[in-house]
Parts: C-alpha cells; structure tokens; sequence
C-alpha cells in the first residue's frame, strides 16, 4: 500500500505495479500531488512565458516585432489551467487504474503493523492490510508561521498563487528562499507591484552566494522592492480587503500577501504513534528508505516525508528505490550488498524557476568544506571569452562555479545562474554522480555554438 498519491507515491505505486505486486494508492484529495497541481508544473507555465517575452525582447528581429510590453494574462491562465487539468484528477486516476493499481480515496493513517486505516469522502471507514509493505509518501504543506494576525488575514501560500485567476495590483511576498524569489519572478512578470519581505541578510541562503545577488538584481530591475532583514511585526487584512504589513523598519500596503517561509510535514495524523514512531516529524530511514526504528522491514518512505530532499524528482527517485527493494524482498532476495540504495543528498540536482534561471546540482562551497571536503573552487562570468554566447541573446549575461574535490579531482558541485542554464542540470548530476575525474571532462568536447560551451572556461582552468 502507497499512503499519499503525489509524484512520489504515484511513482511508486506504478513501479510496485510492474513488477507484479498488487497496489492500492491511498489519496485524500487529487491524485497527481502538489507538483502537478499547485507547484513545480504550474509555476514554470506561469513564468515561463514572462522568460519567452524577455528573450524576444533581447533578440534582433524579433524585438522589433513585439508589440506588447507585457503578456496576455488570461492566455497565461488558460495553458495554466489546461497543464493542472483544471484541478481534476480523473485521467490520472484512469491511467492508475489501468495500470493495475487500486486507487482509494480518502485519508489514510496506519493502525499498527502494515494495517491501514481509511476514513472515505462520505465518512465510512474500512480497514487495509498489507502483505508486503506500506509506503508513506505524504509530503508536505505550506508552512504559516505564527505571526500576529497573520492567519486571520487570509494570505496565499504557493497554492493560491498558482490557481489564481486574477493578478493583485500590489503583492507582498513574505520569505526570500526558493518559493518566495519564484513568487515574486511570477507576480511581477504578470503586472503587479511586488514587495518582497526577507527574514535574512540574502536571498536564497542555501545557495552561493552569487545566486541570491544575481536574483535580487533581476527582481529589482523589474520593480520588485526587497527589504531584507525584516521583522514583521503584525499583519492585518482592513476592511476595504487590503493588507497591511508592519514590520521592524517599515509599514507596506498590498492588495494580497503570498506566504513562502517553508513547509511543514504531513505525518501529524499518520497514525505514526501506533507503530511506535514520533508523530509530525520526518520519518528517519536507512539508505533502503526503510523506516528505522520499526520492526520488520515492512514500512517505507519517500520523498519529503523523509526530510531528506523537498524535491518531486528526489520523490520518484525514491520511488524506484522503494519499488525494487520491496519486489526483491518479495521474491526471497539474500541482499548482499547489490540491492537498489539511495544517493546521499549532496548529489542531488534543484532548478530554481526564476528568470535569470538558477541550476544546482551537488555542494556549495561552504557546505562541501563544513562535510570535510579539501575544496578548490573555479568560477566564470559570461559571456567573458564565450563572445558567441551573445549570438542567443543580447546582453548575455550569466556566471557559473564548480565546487571539486581537491583530493580526487572530481566535481562535488557546479551552480549556474544565467538565461536558460536549466538545460545544464543534467550534465552536471551525471559528472557528480558519477564521480567523473575532471581529468576526463576536460575532454568532453562541447559543441560550437552551444550554451553548453559555459563549462569550458570552468573545466579548462579547474
């Protein structure tokens, strides 16, 4: 059984399915996640044409053509609504289903030993038993902090932003991490008057230092006012539907406030306790994603629920973990050290859906030194000695650094920031994960003109 039928549980279920076993998905709102219907999907159809009307704005011959300075919104919404299937879960379910795989609704919490209890839309209840496994992938949700009046003001997290049908003339964004920069790329690059609230001294922490600088430049180039450092004070919703935030140094005036201050996990009533595991923390697992501190070697979890990465593709990864390790103990399997484990989280790759992109894959510099790493480190500004890069856009601009491994001469990290680097991502995760020595990718020959070309000047001078 699979409790939560986001990317990951979906995921998991399918590959559960196709290696024999019988499944039953346990979902108690849309089949699908939040990814498809209120993150990853609708975020990047939201700013992805804000990206398009910049790039035709850059490029010769096709900026004299514009004749808008500014997008069509509801055609905006419209492609939105048709990529969140209009918030309806029905051809997914089918697809489940045809797949082999029981799909129940409702909300699902264990009840001891790979027993699960379901509570159903119409409130009747029924009990399931699993003979192999159950799989908690329940995800997180937007996290509200307690601030006064903050709740009673009615503000958005990312699912009302992504689900809205009309843009707030005034915005306040409260939260400088990853949701809360593609927050303000999106509100802004539709028409509104974005400000944008930061608790700390940066933008993106997490992340070299240079993401959080670049980002906030492009922000502030589109009118988006960031005050960073700031304390909200209290917060309130008048009468007229307006809010208001007072914080520390200042007083802003919006018509909406989108909360993006991080997400909470959703094990608070997972029947956690009746297995003997702390409720409404994450679930620790092995490297099996097996939960520890349970017997049996029957409960499983993935994704966010583990704490270990808040990334839908880091969710269908775990899915394939959970599925080959849960048919090959159904087989009668000896592991013997073969069996399916998963990557640590410093090989991971993220894209931060702003405009200028943003890439990661692997470890910062300082989160590499804090791991005990001897780190060298190689940074490039562009389009430097890349001159043809101007040939995709003018006004190129983007910079790049690799993080290696001084000791073993490979790559444990490589962030890009700059016009369309998304596409970088992958050759990035293969040469980390990989462990590729750098002594080999000096010889990996990027075609000409390409944006590919960017690890150049990093890979020669590392």
């Amino acid at each position: 059984m699979v409790i939560g039928g986001g990317p990951g549980g979906a995921a998991a279920a399918v590959r559960l399915a196709t290696q024999g076993l019988a499944v039953a998905l346990i979902e108690d709102r849309l089949v699908g996640g939040e990814c498809h219907y209120w993150a990853c999907n609708p975020t990047k159809t939201l700013i992805r044409p804000i990206e398009v009307l910049q790039l035709a704005k850059a490029v010769p011959g096709v900026r004299e053509v514009v004749t808008s300075q500014s997008v069509d919104v509801e055609a905006v919404f419209n492609k939105r609504h048709v990529i969140i299937e209009h918030l309806v879960d029905r051809d997914i379910v089918a697809n489940l289903r045809r797949a082999g795989i029981e799909v129940v609704h409702g909300r699902g919490r264990l009840d001891g030993e790979r027993t699960v209890a379901v509570v159903e839309p119409d409130g009747s209840q029924r009990r399931l038993y699993a003979e192999r496994a159950v799989v908690l992938a329940t995800g997180t949700s937007p996290f509200v902090p307690d601030l006064d009046g903050l709740r009673y003001a009615a503000p958005w997290t990312n699912r009302d932003l992504a689900t809205m049908t009309s843009v707030p003339a005034r915005s306040i964004v409260l939260g400088g991490g990853v949701v809360g920069v593609e927050s303000a790329t999106i509100l802004s690059g539709l028409g509104s008057d974005v400000t944008l609230l930061a608790r700390g001294p940066a933008l993106l922490q997490g992340s070299e230092p240079f993401v959080g600088a670049r980002v906030a430049r492009a922000l502030q180039d589109r009118g988006v006012e960031i005050h960073l450092g700031s304390t909200v004070r209290a917060v309130a919703r008048d009468d007229s539907g307006g809010v208001s935030v007072a914080t520390a140094d200042t007083h802003v005036r919006a018509d909406e406030i989108v909360v993006a201050t991080g997400r909470s996990v959703n094990t608070g009533d997972l029947g956690l306790e009746t297995v003997g595991l702390p409720v409404g923390d994450f679930v620790a697992v092995d490297d099996h994603l097996t939960a520890t501190g349970v017997d049996g070697e029957w409960l499983y979890a993935i994704g966010d629920t583990t704490g270990r990465a808040l990334l839908s593709h880091v969710s269908q990864y775990h899915a394939g973990i959970v599925a080959d390790s849960v048919a090959s103990r159904a087989r009668g399997d000896v592991r013997d050290g073969s069996d399916p484990t998963a990557h640590d989280s410093g090989r991971l790759a993220q894209i931060i859906v702003t405009d200028p992109q943003v890439v990661e894959v692997g470890y910062t510099e300082s989160a590499a030194r804090a791991a005990g790493f001897n780190v060298t480190t190689r940074n490039a500004l562009y389009p430097g000695e890349l001159a043809e890069l101007s040939i995709l856009r003018d006004g190129f601009d983007a910079e790049g650094k690799l993080v290696i491994d001084a000791d073993r001469d490979t790559l444990l990290g490589a962030t890009f920031v700059g016009p369309d680097v998304a596409e970088l991502v992958q050759a990035g995760t293969v040469a980390v994960v990989g462990e590729v020595p750098l002594s080999v990718l000096r010889h990996v020959v990027a075609p000409h003109p390409s944006l590919s070309q960017v690890w150049n000047p990093l890979l020669v001078a590392s």
